[in-house]
């Protein structure tokens, strides 16, 4: 018998625009598919708070692989910060505030998704 399907919520501090979104998205479905047998399910990502909640397979993949995943796509995992070389290649805006990512004063919000 396998196991239920679980959820799991990580909250990342360089979440938080449509790109960001898009480029963990891409990255989730290409790990998802070719290293953990599809474990995961399915996703929903808010970005006003930063997290990402994913339903997923245990006898398939851990939370903790998932947290890996996203270490390695260049997102920070909880208190787990991102792989410092996947990290350096986000665009700009996808980066940490102390590092100057995030929305810039007086330009468009962000986490609104773009016509």
């Amino acid at each position: 018998m396998s196991a239920k399907p679980q959820w799991v919520t990580i909250t990342s501090a360089n979440l938080h625009c449509w790109e960001c979104k898009g480029k963990l998205e891409k990255y989730l479905v290409v790990e998802n598919k070719s290293n953990y047998g599809s474990g995961i399910i399915k996703w929903t990502i808010n970005l006003i708070r930063g997290e990402i909640k994913l339903y997923y397979l245990p006898d398939r993949i851990t939370a903790n692989d998932i947290k890996t995943i996203l270490n390695n796509a260049g997102f920070d995992a909880d208190k787990e910060l991102a792989e410092p070389d996947s990290y350096k290649k986000l665009p700009s805006i996808c980066k940490r505030a102390e590092d100057g990512g995030g929305q810039k004063k007086g330009s468009p919000p962000c986490h609104i998704e773009p016509q």
